[in-house]
């Protein structure tokens, strides 16, 4: 009976702290406008504390995600409310009416940012998208951890778009007075261009001129449905990530000219009120708030359902945390008794 009490509480313990191996995502804004970061989460995932919030310019934050995350994030511009007091973006708007997003989805054009956390060999996936279009530059950069639990080959580096695409983005994709660029599927709705129908393989749906311009442009990111090879980023599990909109540079990420170089992103136009654009200086990518000093954490976080995983059925952040707290020391505790 000792022996048998001794494994349960081994494999509680073990439980706790595969559970408790939560990644955190930091965002950073070198642009010169503020954004609205969004957060949606994948069907079964749990949902993030915030799924909204504001990003003023040169600001950073974290934003806590537990391990088997999976979902989007992205930037909106030009928010405000209107009227009726509805909140409302210009582009990336979610659809909420709140500066939440509360599981909704961007509105094309936006750039995305998708991530799996934990997922096939324990390995993080990951990718910038411009399969919906693109709004901003956005760069997601690995950081962190012990890179253990993964297990095959993994490309763990940085990956996104440096470019400003709405000065490049042909003129019938361009949307909201230049300040996007839609995708040709957006755009037109044709199988070819959406890979559906007769297109719906990777052996039918090829890259297009309208992708090309967007994979020209921005090498490591998705241009079209089936642009993998190149796209899909892999980390062994257990880190945390830094996505950054309108990067001043680019570290890690190579231009089509050959091994090694590093792409900045283009000189921007002036910007039009309320439309961040990239910098033209400041601090390198992944560094603190405007201060310098680190980066202001989210007042709440909380980990999804052991059991079902169904955000609905979680606890509240404090209580989730306080449980948590006490758990580790009482099973520590149960384990020097037997």
């Amino acid at each position: 009976m000792e022996t048998e009490t001794r494994v349960f509480v081994l494999l509680l313990l073990c439980l706790f702290l595969r559970e408790g191996r939560a990644a955190t995502f930091t965002f950073v804004n070198r642009c010169t406008g503020t954004v609205w970061p969004g957060i949606q989460s994948n069907a079964g995932s749990a949902r993030l504390d915030p799924t909204g919030f504001v990003l003023p310019p040169g600001t950073s934050r974290a934003v806590p995600a537990p391990s088997g995350w999976s979902g989007r994030l992205w930037a909106r511009t030009a928010c405000a409310q209107d009227a009726s007091g509805k909140f409302v973006c210009g582009t990336g708007d979610c659809g909420s009416g709140s500066l939440e997003c509360d599981g909704q989805n961007a509105a094309t054009p936006a750039t995305l940012a998708e991530f799996t956390l934990d997922g096939g060999g324990g390995n993080d996936f990951y990718d910038v998208s411009l399969v919906d279009g693109y709004n901003l530059p956005m760069l997601i950069e690995p950081s962190g951890g012990s890179g253990g639990g993964g297990s095959g080959t993994t490309t763990c580096a940085a990956a996104g778009c440096a470019a400003d695409l709405n000065t490049r983005c042909p003129a019938e994709l361009r949307a909201v007075g230049g300040a996007a660029c839609r995708s040709a599927c957006d755009a037109f709705g044709k199988p070819e261009y959406c890979c559906s129908g007769a297109y719906a393989n990777p052996n039918t749906c090829r890259p297009t001129p309208y992708s090309q311009v967007f994979k020209s442009a921005c090498p490591k990111s998705y241009s079209y449905a089936y642009d993998d090879p190149t796209s899909t980023f892999t980390c062994a599990g257990g880190r945390d990530y830094t996505i950054t909109f309108c990067p001043v540079a680019t570290p890690g990420l190579k231009s089509s000219g050959g091994a090694g170089t590093t792409t900045a992103p283009p000189t921007m136009p002036g910007a039009t009120p309320d439309t961040p654009r990239p910098a033209t200086g400041g601090q390198g990518v992944g560094g603190g708030g405007a201060d310098g000093q680190g980066v202001m954490l989210g007042d709440n976080s909380w980990l999804a359902s052991l059991a079902t995983g169904d955000p609905s059925a979680a606890p509240s952040s404090r209580l989730a945390l306080a449980a948590g707290a006490g758990a580790l020391p009482l099973l520590l505790h149960l384990l020097l008794l037997l």
